[in-house]
């Protein structure tokens, strides 16, 4: 048997039981012989022994009878009776009965000892009786009275032996049996090994909330504080002891005992602020309380902070926040009250729209908005890598996957974002292979490296993100539907900046704070600059704009950027015709012409079908006439 944690005290009332008992563990407990302490005490002496200290260490207490029941109100670890069965009783008083002068044999001793014992006169040519005790004076008192009744013989425990032989009356004690003194014993070692554990346990988790840097509260399910860590007493200045016992509200009332689980709330305790979280304490579905976590404000800042640098450090940060994406316009507002919302799930997003209209730049905000916010940011461009490597980067490679593979292997991007989020971006471009392998990824939640043999379980939030339209994909075969239904569980659609014109100035003003280093004497945009940047289509949404904002930036030379700033900066467009043929000055005036009529002489669209400015097709057909 496994060795204890504290010994096993036996007090045994008589000198036979005592012997008894020895020899029990000494035939069979030898290997935990060293763990008991066997000590002849009755009633009277079992009082003395524990008031001098004598059971100080132990674990667990063996013992029988009154002398049992008075050691359980005396002490407060587990007594282990030693059952004195019907067996043991009709041992006695047929040893009793064979003297041949006994002819009324009194049972006597406490309810636990003597229950049931005058089933015996069924079984027996002797008449049996039950006398019932529960202290040595009582004892003295019925023990007389069943004498004058004509009880002429005791069997019974040692309170009643002894007394009866006092009082002149014959007696003799009932012994218990050695199975029942292994039972004991048995039922003894497991106790004190239990608590051994449970003290062992306990002494860890004390350990571990006394250096616990965060205030640990652990209240009862009537709100009374049961624990109370050294952090907490720092927090809170009180003492333990000031404490244990009195409701947590009596100190904060920001400490709601509706709140719900893990839900994070800002207290105030003596002029600063906390964060506190309640997580309910259950056991098979019964309330016992709650834990309460309360942690400085100011230290959750720096931790962020900290994590935040290392991530940084490794490039596996998000930049961009929501109060990033700059814009006033409904449609821009739409896009942004849904992305709010879709940023408290984990649900995966997938994020459509024109090039430039800053899909990245959304995904990082949701991922900054969300609970994975600490947590790692990796993008990947599935355009911009050939199959072979982009599968590698997704999933990564153990070693020997193939010629050219590192030596130990690497993590692909899905690992390397455990806990936090994947940007997918051009999802659309993903190969067929790998949409196969990124179905399952996303619905198993785990990664198989290239040449791995083992699983890898992640959790990891997926937004991916298009240019195209994945549904005219599917129809044509050339994206999976099972994946295209996986991805487009929330979406999100970014307007194009011609549909949102009323945003270019604010977006304007944005990019020429960025850019203020490029000509630091810049203040602002003239009211008509402002007004043909308004006018213009845009096919290249924001990350046109941002290279237009660059340009004039150089170009200007006042305090704003003027029209003329603008028309000048238009005129390198202008130089590399998209769509229109110029090989023949004939077939040019012909598509003018046509686009023209088909647009209703509508300049602003007739402008970006032909890929040119509005003023550079003013000035074309200016010069035709």
């Amino acid at each position: 048997m496994t060795s204890l944690q504290g010994q096993v005290l036996v007090v045994a009332p008589t000198p036979r039981l005592a012997e008894s008992v020895r020899r029990v563990i000494t035939e069979q407990f030898q290997e935990q012989s060293e763990r008991f302490a066997v000590v002849e005490a009755d009633l009277r002496e079992a009082e003395a022994f524990v008031a001098r200290g004598g059971a100080e260490g132990c674990e667990v207490v063996v013992s029988r009878g009154g002398t049992a029941e008075l050691l359980e109100r005396l002490l407060d670890i587990p007594v282990v009776h030693i059952q004195v069965s019907l067996t043991d009783i009709l041992r006695a008083v047929r040893a009793a009965g064979e003297t041949g002068t006994a002819h009324r044999i009194g049972v006597s001793g406490f309810p636990n000892m003597i229950y049931g014992c005058t089933e015996l006169s069924e079984l027996l040519p002797l008449s049996v009786e039950a006398i019932e005790i529960h202290n040595a004076e009582e004892a003295e008192e019925k023990l007389r009275a069943s004498a004058a009744a004509g009880v002429d013989m005791i069997v019974g425990d040692a309170v009643s032996v002894r007394i009866a032989r006092t009082c002149g009356i014959r007696a003799t004690a009932i012994d218990s049996g050695l199975q029942a003194i292994h039972q004991a014993l048995g039922a003894a070692l497991l106790i004190a090994y239990a608590r051994g554990q449970d003290a062992l346990k306990s002494n860890l988790l004390r350990g571990v909330m006394d250096k616990a840097q965060d205030g640990i509260v652990a209240v009862n399910a009537a709100g009374e504080i049961t624990l109370f860590n050294p952090a907490a007493e720092r927090i809170f200045q009180r003492a333990r002891y000031e404490v244990i016992g009195k409701k947590l509200t009596d100190f904060c009332a920001d400490f709601d005992p509706a709140q719900r689980a893990d839900e994070e709330r800002i207290v105030h305790l003596h002029q600063k602020d906390y964060l506190s979280r309640r997580t309910p304490v259950e056991v098979r579905g019964v309330a016992y309380g709650s834990i309460y976590r309360v942690q400085s404000i100011s230290e959750v800042q720096r931790i962020e902070r900290s994590i935040r640098k290392k991530l940084a450090d490794r490039g596996l940060v998000a930049k961009w926040h929501m109060e990033d994406i700059e814009g006033v316009s409904p449609a821009c507002e739409a896009m942004k009250h849904k992305a709010e919302k879709y940023a408290r799930t984990d649900s995966t997003v997938l994020i459509t729209g024109a090039s430039g209209t800053g899909k990245e730049m959304l995904a990082q905000g949701i991922h900054n908005r969300s609970r994975r916010k600490t947590r790692p940011f990796l993008a990947v461009n599935c355009a911009a890598l050939p199959e072979n490597l982009l599968e590698s980067e997704l999933f990564g490679y153990a070693e020997g996957a193939f010629t050219g593979a590192r030596k130990g292997g690497r993590q692909g991007v899905f690992e390397l974002a455990h806990g936090g989020t994947i940007f997918l971006d051009e999802i659309g471009e993903m190969p067929a292979l790998l949409q196969t392998r990124l179905l399952r990824v996303l619905q198993e939640r785990e990664v198989m490296p290239l040449g791995g043999e083992s699983i890898v379980p992640i959790d990891v939030r997926v937004i991916a993100a298009t240019n195209q339209n994945l549904a005219h994909m599917v129809e044509a075969g050339t994206f999976r539907s099972d994946l295209y239904y996986r991805l487009n569980i929330l979406r999100i659609h970014m307007p194009a900046l011609a549909q949102r014109r009323a945003d270019i100035p604010l977006l304007a003003k944005s990019l020429m704070r960025r850019l203020a280093h490029l000509n630091p004497g810049l203040t602002g945009l003239s009211p008509d600059a402002r007004r043909l940047l308004m006018e213009r289509p845009w096919p290249g949404n924001i990350r046109q704009l941002q290279n237009m904002m660059e340009r004039l930036m150089l170009l200007a030379e006042g305090n704003e950027i003027t029209a003329e700033d603008v028309r000048r900066a238009e005129e390198d467009d202008a130089e590399e015709p998209l769509t229109v043929p110029v090989g023949e000055e004939k077939a040019e005036d012909d598509v003018l012409q046509r686009i023209l009529a088909e647009e209703h002489y509508n300049l602003g669209r007739a402008a970006q079908r032909l890929g040119i400015h509005r003023t550079t097709l003013w000035r074309r057909m200016k010069s035709k006439g």
